[in-house]
């Protein structure tokens, strides 16, 4: 049995042509490739007319500086490899290109500041697993068929490389998402190079609720949601809860949530997420909380959300963020969940806000959840997570390869979704030993290989 990851040789052009390749003579009677033929050698957008020369006892690949130079390779790589005898189409791969926000070339250490570290290891992974990546941002985008991008090679280096197989979408900015050329580069690449674009577009709050809804099965996990737009929906939903939350319908990292509860008599007191704490103000009426709002809303679209009586750790609430991935069958796997114990003086559990991460089990044993309730809890959220996953495919049309999926648990134990993030911080700059590679990288590549075929 032949394997399908090749080594592959950089070598110079004036041993072999451009429009040469030498493969071990296995790959050529296992596949009956034609000797003296051409045949397309296919990487990416490339489409290259190549012969094939048989090289005996020898299971790589060689090629020329000139061709290795046109596919972005500068130096000696592992490579998935297969052969398309209907086609005559050699295929390398798969190239993948992971689309970021933006660069820093002035720090060729560090070009993309926090996620430097992340890239680095999504290199490593596809050096593991036989494909080949780069980064490129909004800016890079020149056409269709080329595209500017890092690579690393014994540190980082921009080159031209063809468009990819795979774009993983880490764009972290609506703007630049949004953008005609980003927009129009994407939907061109998909109709002429059948490239896959996954986690294609951002998720909003209000959106996923609303998908959500037409699901019998995931209602039990839907808080009652509505868009904020008039003071009759704020006065139904206060009159439903004690407690209300809003929030910005396209917020992230906890920012600008408000929480609202009745206080004594006919008062309100609403709490404010800063970064230092909460800011607390009180109101003597609902009308004067909705006029201090309605100045917000002008700019802000926001969700109000039933409030939830969620399990605390010494007072402090508790959620959980689950990070979901597709994997290389394509379907959904839980890759890490994980317990967000919210700061001191803070209302939401977001680590830029103080809070604290914990196994879910330790959570919920240092919690104020029964007993009984305790002990299903992690495989109740990781079921939960997963039917949400599988939930977000089927009712949103978007293709998506990993979300993170936060959940909350009320105090009689029933579990409840929070939000989904289409975009799920890699800003992990912890040093991993001996070079591991993270599960959730991995994956990341599983799922890239398993969408291009290889």
């Amino acid at each position: 049995m032949l394997k399908s990851k090749i080594a592959v040789h950089v070598i110079s052009s004036g041993i072999l042509p451009e429009d040469t390749i030498m493969l071990g003579e296995a790959y050529l009677k296992q596949w009956k490739i034609p000797l003296g033929q051409p045949i397309t050698l296919k990487f990416g957008a490339l489409r290259q007319p190549v012969k094939v020369v048989s090289v005996v006892k020898f299971d790589g690949m060689r090629i020329s500086q000139l061709l290795a130079g046109r596919m972005g390779i500068h130096a000696d790589c592992p490579l998935r490899i297969q052969y398309r005898r209907d086609s005559s189409t050699l295929s390398l791969g798969p190239l993948i290109g992971v689309l970021i926000s933006r660069d820093n070339p002035e720090l060729p250490s560090r070009p993309f500041g926090s996620i430097t570290l992340f890239c680095r290891e999504l290199v490593a992974a596809c050096a593991a697993q036989g494909a080949y990546v780069y980064f490129f941002t909004p800016e890079h985008i020149r056409g269709i068929s080329t595209v500017e991008g890092w690579i690393y090679e014994d540190g980082w280096r921009k080159t031209a490389l063809p468009a990819p197989d795979i774009v993983n979408n880490r764009l972290t900015s609506r703007k630049l998402e949004n953008r005609p050329s980003v927009q129009q580069f994407l939907k061109e690449v998909k109709l002429r190079y059948n490239t896959t674009v996954f986690n294609e577009k951002f998720l909003d709050k209000t959106e996923v609720f609303d998908a959500l809804k037409k699901d019998a099965a995931l209602i039990r996990y839907l808080p009652e949601s509505h868009v904020l737009r008039t003071f009759t929906t704020l006065k139904t939903m206060c009159t439903r809860y004690n407690t209300v939350f809003i929030k910005p319908v396209r917020g992230s990292l906890g920012k600008g949530i408000i929480r609202v509860s009745r206080a004594e008599g006919d008062k309100y007191l609403a709490q404010y997420a800063t970064v230092g704490g909460t800011k607390k103000q009180q109101f003597s009426s609902l009308n004067k909380l909705f006029t201090s709002l309605s100045g917000k809303m002008k700019t802000v679209k926001y969700q109000i959300q039933q409030g939830l009586n969620l399990i605390t750790i010494n007072g402090r609430p508790v959620d959980f963020r689950a990070l979901v991935q597709k994997n290389q069958t394509g379907n959904w796997s839980l890759t890490s969940i994980v317990a967000r114990t919210a700061g001191n003086h803070h209302f939401v559990s977001n680590l830029a806000r103080g809070g604290t991460l914990s196994t879910v089990k330790e959570a919920v044993m240092k919690s104020n959840l029964s007993f009984a309730s305790s002990n299903d809890a992690p495989a109740r959220l990781q079921r939960a997570a997963l039917e949400i996953a599988r939930g977000i495919d089927s009712h949103i049309p978007a293709h998506f390869g990993e979300l993170g999926i936060d959940l909350a648990m009320d105090s009689v134990g029933r579990i409840w979704l929070l939000e989904v993030n289409s975009k799920p911080s890699k800003n992990d700059n912890t040093p991993l030993p001996d070079q591991k590679i993270r599960p959730s990288v991995r994956n990341v590549i599983r799922y890239s290989r398993h969408l291009a075929g290889f």
